[in-house]
């Protein structure tokens, strides 16, 4: 039990070459299921023993901190660790059959290989308790993000790749840039420590700036509006296993890594009191939630209408996040879990339709809800999860956004809120109008998906009533999360 925090992540970084030295599809598709699994134990394990103990503390060869490296998860980190794991092994269940629909046998196993890749660097961003460390993390996974994106069945797939590639690498050298300064202010990279250096050097300019390169470096990585353009073609080119996962967890664990450097690092009271953090995210929050959501009304392309929704989606976690209450970051952490679960059964829905039918352009689908009733029912249950219906985990979540933009009287964002919101319900249903009220094309026959692809979908989908029925589990978990990050609670 000791050795979990470590195991975390090492497992899963360890299985990523030996995806490349077995050779075989099927083989390296276990690997990474088994990486998945593993790691989703794991995250299960230190959830229950934060609950009861506290948090966990892991030092790298039993070095001291601030010199040694250390692991750290709390209650903050572990709704995060659960999604990445969970999102991980749906995605490997779901990509088996997918992957093997989509590309040759000898890219299969590089693919696995940047999936492991990808698991392990999310999951080291969740853990890590040092700010170079979170860089590192950061870098590979998105690096082997860069390669899965390339992997793409289009040639579209490689300039969305590039673009990707081009972006992150300005976000990363942001982030860089912003360590670099508060390791010049303090003189240590190990988190709690600079915290507590920090805490009396708000006025220095040096770490204003450090604030502000981390945040736009942060911004760009979690494809916040306007630092957002590399996100449409991104997910809606990469292989169908790709963008089921990363649109599940990977922007989700920079949203993540945002609150851990503004909350246990810099601190609420610079971030968003003495520095304009709050109001900025806001702006930006609202902004993207009217003008996302409206893209997304234009797409003639199911991946890339999905695509544009998530950029919505992450200006409600945001405006959550920039709220700096208990009851914004209980929101916004119900939030990224609502649809880390909802987002991923949409994009798996589309990759289905992708591989059954060549195309998810909208006006392929006509009738494609007869022809495929229990694959596209799973998308009708998933697509009222984005809207925000009840019974779904988007109206819990949802819910508890518009109590604490209230508290806070942010009535212009709640207005963006709801009006979002309507504009999700005229884009999803045009896609279930077009799937479910008109005719498909004469002579067309109903068309079998594979059994393992439908039955991760449906487990999302089905996940996202649970948590609207009985929010117990996420409630608690994003309660626990919000009063560790403003000290208000263990973690």
């Amino acid at each position: 039990m000791t050795q979990l925090p470590v195991l975390q992540v090492t497992i899963p970084l360890a299985c990523a070459p030996l995806c490349v030295l077995v050779r075989s599809r099927t083989a390296a598709w276990l690997v990474f299921l088994a990486a998945a699994l593993f790691s989703l134990t794991c995250a299960a394990l230190l959830t229950e023993q934060v609950a009861d103990d506290g948090p966990v503390r892991y030092r790298m060869g039993g070095w001291p901190v601030p010199a040694g490296i250390e692991f750290v998860v709390g209650d903050f980190s572990t709704p995060i660790l659960l999604l990445v794991s969970l999102s991980a092994a749906a995605a490997a269940v779901y990509g088996h059959r997918s992957v093997a629909a989509e590309m040759d046998a000898r890219r299969s196993t590089l693919l696995y290989a940047c999936l492991c890749l990808t698991l392990a660097g999310l999951l080291g961003l969740t853990v890590t308790g040092d700010v170079f460390n979170a860089f590192v993390f950061l870098e590979i996974s998105s690096l082997a993000t860069y390669t899965l994106i390339a992997m793409g069945r289009r040639r579209r797939a490689l300039l969305a790749a590039f673009r990707y590639l081009v972006i992150g690498s300005v976000g990363a050298v942001f982030v860089l840039i912003g360590i670099g300064l508060a390791y010049a202010v303090t003189g240590t990279l190990n988190m709690a420590d600079l915290a507590q250096r920090l805490s009396d050097s708000g006025g220095n300019r040096a770490v204003q700036a450090a604030v502000v390169f981390v945040f736009v470096g942060l911004a760009i990585k979690m494809a916040l509006f306007p630092l957002h353009a590399w996100l449409p073609a991104a997910y809606a080119e990469a292989p169908s296993v790709v963008s089921t996962f990363i649109a599940a967890a990977s922007t989700k664990v920079a949203i993540y890594v945002l609150c851990r450097f503004a909350f246990t690092v810099f601190g609420a009271s610079l971030v968003f009191h003495s520095m304009p953090g709050d109001r900025i995210g806001l702006l930006l929050a609202a902004v993207a939630m009217l003008v996302a959501s409206a893209a997304a009304c234009l797409q003639n392309d199911l991946r890339y209408l999905l695509a544009w929704s998530s950029i919505a989606q992450i200006g409600y976690i945001m405006a959550g996040v920039a709220l700096a209450t208990t009851a914004g970051l209980s929101a916004a952490y119900l939030h990224i879990m609502a649809h880390a679960v909802t987002k991923a059964a949409l994009f798996g829905t589309a990759g289905l339709l992708l591989i059954r039918l060549g195309s998810v352009q909208l006006s392929a689908l006509a009738g494609i809800g007869r022809r495929m009733p229990w694959t596209f029912a799973a998308f009708v249950v998933a697509g009222l999860g984005l809207i925000g219906v009840p019974p779904t985990a988007g109206f819990v979540s949802k819910w508890a956004l518009v109590a604490a933009l209230v508290e806070r009287d942010q009535w212009l964002v709640l207005g963006a809120l709801l009006a979002s919101s309507l504009l999700a319900v005229f884009y999803v249903g045009r896609v279930v109008e077009i799937a479910w009220f008109r005719e498909p094309p004469e002579g067309a026959e109903p068309v079998r998906p594979a059994t393992s692809m439908v039955a991760a979908v449906w487990f999302l989908a089905l996940l996202s009533l649970y948590f609207g029925i009985d929010p117990t589990l996420p409630d608690r978990l994003a309660d626990a999360a919000a009063s560790a990050l403003l000290g208000t609670g263990g973690g």
